[in-house]
């Protein structure tokens, strides 16, 4: 396996091209009223969310959705266990995709202890004949599982710890499943070996390197149903309508935000000193942000012909 990712040149002038495809696959999907289920497991970490975000951004909102369902409330944990999934179903000419699926039962609740024996042996016995029964129905299913090394996961586990940012992405169940991780390997297996059907088989997509995934994930997503190109020849814009007696009120009787960028470069440095990110109580986050717009008022004040400071000509008093 390679152990260096795709460089990110490489990665956007290749996921620009496949964005063009995907547009392309969707507008056949959408004529040909076709039904797509996309299925995304894996391990905690494995970059799931990334994955999909990859695969629908440039995609039409309208005939494409994510599901992430949370956990069942106390009213779906009575129903037949796939009713509730069975609600977020492709219709025609609309691709879905699962972030996380009826899998769970197969794996976090098994693992976990969030379902019983009988309630599991149901799944392993049951799920096949739902997926031949969508199948049956004209639903396509592809099932995607996300193999992320214990290193990787790790290292990304480290990152979002120290990442603000990324911290909602970790939750204690993620932590707890760290000691299991033997477990969810033997769960996974089992997994494999009574859902991975013909009709409905399981793809695995090495996700250590997250660039190389996406490209691998989407080649192979888009080559799963033989498409044509139905882009269709572009309008010709017609003339804007005259404004005639028409008359725009008064910018005052409107409410605009603040117009703080583009910044003129006169002004950039009051700015920011006008305007500092709200970091009062020194938390991490306001440091980092006090620290960055320091270091780019310092460089502002770089490359300046002598007797002119941050833009500023010595002797010379800021316009207000």
């Amino acid at each position: 396996m390679a152990s260096e990712d795709v460089p990110k040149k490489e990665y956007f002038e290749q996921l620009d091209r496949f964005n063009v495809e995907l547009v392309k696959f969707q507008e056949w999907i959408k004529f040909k009223q076709l039904k797509l289920l996309l299925i995304f497991e894996g391990r905690d970490a494995a970059g799931k969310g990334g994955m999909i975000k990859a695969i629908t951004a440039p995609l039409n909102p309208r005939y494409a959705r994510t599901v992430a369902l949370p956990a069942p409330t106390e009213r779906e944990s009575t129903q037949w266990y796939f009713q509730r999934y069975a609600a977020h179903l492709p219709a025609g000419g609309e691709i879905v995709v699962f972030d996380r699926s009826w899998y769970n039962r197969a794996g976090v609740e098994r693992v976990m202890g969030f379902c019983s024996e009988q309630e599991y042996l149901e799944f392993t016995h049951s799920v096949s004949e739902f997926e031949r029964m969508l199948v049956r129905s004209g639903i396509i299913i592809l099932k995607y599982w996300l193999s992320v090394s214990d290193e990787e996961q790790e290292k990304r586990f480290k990152e979002r710890l120290e990442n603000p940012a990324k911290r909602w992405k970790l939750s204690p169940m993620d932590l707890s499943a760290r000691s299991k991780w033997v477990e969810y390997s033997r769960a996974k297996d089992a997994m494999f070996s009574f859902s991975d059907i013909p009709e409905a088989p399981w793809y695995v997509v090495n996700s250590d390197l997250k660039r190389a995934a996406h490209l691998n994930c989407i080649q192979h997503l888009l080559s799963q149903i033989k498409y044509q190109d139905l882009t269709p020849e572009p309008l010709k814009l017609p003339p804007r309508q005259k404004a005639g007696n028409y008359v725009r009120p008064p910018i005052e009787a409107q409410h605009f935000i603040p117009a703080l960028w583009p910044r003129p470069k006169s002004t950039e440095n009051s700015v920011a000193t006008e305007n500092p990110p709200a970091a009062d109580t020194k938390t991490e986050e306001g440091r980092t942000a006090e620290g960055t717009v320091k270091k780019s008022m310092i460089k502002k004040g770089k490359g300046k012909k002598k007797g002119e400071k941050g833009g500023e000509k010595k002797g010379k008093k800021k316009n207000p």
